[in-house]
C-alpha cells in the first residue's frame, strides 16, 4: 500500500544538520510516509548518516549522483522514485515541525485531491539565533479553493506581485506533477523561482491551508547566504528568466489564456531583467562583460518571447524593454542604455526586487 506522504530531501556536505532534519520527520507521531534522500557526492559525512537511517527504518530510501550545485537532480529523482500520494520537499539543513504531518494528513484527507496545498514556513536564522518571519501566500483569513489562475492572480494582491517561490511552501499531489512533467531544471541554483510559477499555472486546484509544518534555516553556508560576489547568480538569473519567458509564450497561444496573466508575470520578469542587469547597484558591481555575457544567453533564442510579454506592460516598460534589445545588439549603445536605466530607477523609484528568495 502506498504511503500518503513522499518526502524527498536533498542532501549534499549537509552532515552537520542531517540527524536534525531526519530526526524531525522519524519523530513524527504520523507514521504513513517514505523518506527519499538524494545524496550527492560530498566533502563530509553526509551518506554515512543518510545510510544509517536507512539501515534502522526502510521508510528512509537513499539514492546517490554526482555533485551538481543545487537540489534539482535529486527533487527530480524523487518525484520519479516517489510512490506516496502527495509529496513534500524538505532541504537536507530543514526541518519540520513537530506533529506537522498528522496536521497536514488531516487537512488534505478533509478536502482531497487537490494538486497545491499552500503552507507556511517559519524562517530561523542560525545566525542570529532568532525566529525572523513566517512566509505564507495568502492570508491566514482566506479558507477557499482556487484554480491555478486565481491563484496566480491572487498572489499579486497578497504578495506585492512578487510571491514567495519556494518549492517547500506546497505538498503537491504526485500524479500532478508526473502528468506535467514539473520537473527542474538541473544545476540550476534558486531553481524554485523558475519552478514554482509553472506549477502553480498549471494546477487545477489549489487549497491553500496555512499550515506551519517547515523551519526554512538560513545559515551563513546556505546557497542564498554564500554568493561569491554580486554576479555569483547571474548565469541562473538568465537560465529562469529565459524559461520563463518560453512558458509564457506557449501557453498564451491557447486561445483560453487568460490574458491578466501576462500582466502579472510581466510585472514580476521584466523587473527581474531590469533589476540584476542595470539597476545602479548592478551596474557598479557587475562588470559590463559579465552582464553582456548573461544577458546573450538570456536572449540566445533572440527577442519574440520577450516582446510577447512587453505587449502587456506600460509604455514606460516598453521603452526600456527597447532599450536592453539595444544593449544586446549594438555595443556602441551600451553607455547610453545604461544612462537610461539610471534614471528609470531614480523615477520609478525601484530599488529592488522582493520575493526572489530561494
Amino acid at each position: 500500500m502506498k504511503p500518503f506522504f513522499s518526502i524527498i530531501v536533498p542532501c549534499c556536505d549537509v552532515a552537520q544538520y542531517l540527524r536534525e532534519c531526519l530526526d524531525s520527520v522519524a519523530n513524527q507521531p504520523f507514521k504513513d510516509w517514505e523518506c527519499l534522500l538524494g545524496v550527492e557526492e560530498s566533502k563530509d559525512n553526509t551518506e554515512e548518516i543518510a545510510r544509517e537511517y536507512e539501515a534502522k527504518d526502510s521508510r528512509f530510501k537513499v539514492f546517490t549522483g554526482p555533485r551538481t550545485g543545487s537540489c534539482s537532480a535529486s527533487r527530480n529523482t524523487g518525484i520519479d522514485m516517489a510512490t506516496g500520494e502527495y509529496i513534500i520537499f524538505l532541504d537536507g539543513d530543514d526541518t519540520i515541525v513537530e506533529g506537522s504531518l498528522q496536521r497536514l494528513h488531516d487537512k488534505i484527507a478533509a478536502r482531497p485531491g487537490a494538486d497545491l496545498y499552500p503552507c507556511a514556513i517559519q524562517v530561523h536564522n542560525d545566525i542570529s539565533g532568532k525566529d525572523e518571519e513566517l512566509r505564507d501566500n495568502y492570508p491566514a483569513d482566506f479558507n477557499g479553493e482556487l484554480s491555478g489562475i486565481e491563484a496566480t492572480l491572487k498572489t499579486e494582491g497578497y504578495c506585492e506581485g512578487h510571491p514567495c517561490p519556494m518549492l517547500q511552501l506546497s505538498v503537491a499531489r504526485r500524479e500532478f506533477l508526473v502528468e506535467n512533467n514539473l520537473k527542474c531544471i538541473v544545476g540550476l541554483r534558486r531553481q524554485d523561482s523558475e519552478f514554482t510559477p509553472r506549477a502553480l499555472y498549471l494546477a487545477r486546484r489549489v487549497i491553500p491551508i496555512h499550515e506551519p509544518f517547515y523551519i526554512y534555516r538560513l545559515q551563513a553556508t546556505s546557497v542564498s547566504l554564500s554568493a561569491r560576489g554580486a554576479d555569483y547568480f547571474h548565469g541562473d538569473w538568465a537560465i529562469i528568466i529565459r524559461s520563463l519567458l518560453a512558458f509564457h509564450a506557449k501557453v498564451s497561444a491557447k486561445p483560453d489564456f487568460d490574458r491578466r496573466l501576462s500582466r502579472v508575470w510581466g510585472v514580476k520578469w521584466t523587473n527581474l531583467i531590469f533589476y540584476f542587469w542595470f539597476s545602479p547597484e548592478n551596474v557598479l558591481n557587475i562588470t559590463r562583460a559579465r552582464r553582456i555575457e548573461t544577458l546573450g544567453a538570456l536572449f540566445n533564442g533572440g527577442f519574440s518571447d520577450f516582446r510577447l510579454l512587453l505587449k502587456s506592460q506600460s509604455v514606460f516598460k516598453k521603452l526600456a524593454g527597447w532599450w536592453i534589445r539595444e544593449f544586446v545588439r549594438h555595443p556602441l549603445s551600451r553607455g547610453l542604455v545604461e544612462v537610461f536605466f539610471h534614471a528609470y530607477f531614480l523615477l520609478s523609484g525601484t530599488r529592488h526586487v522582493k520575493g526572489v528568495a530561494r
